[in-house]
């Protein structure tokens, strides 16, 4: 997909930009219905996968960047 621009914006979603097949884990498409979409990663969105403000009302604070140290 070398027209999709994924940028993870501060504090909030992922905002992905392009043409993308989104899937759930059973193998089922998720509809989407823009070639912009806004992706939770705060985990309080009533409207996953996707963005639904959530994460301002919850006080999100995204990582800076990835930690080396993590045990994942």
């Amino acid at each position: 997909m070398p027209d999709v621009k994924v940028t993870a914006l501060k504090n909030g979603p992922f905002k992905v930009e392009g043409a993308i097949d989104l899937m759930w884990d059973d193998g089922s498409p998720v509809e989407t219905k823009k070639d912009t979409v806004f992706l939770c990663r705060c985990g309080a969105s009533t409207k996953k996968p996707f963005c639904d403000g959530a994460h301002s009302k919850i006080g999100f604070q995204a990582a800076a960047e990835s930690v080396p140290e993590s045990a994942e």
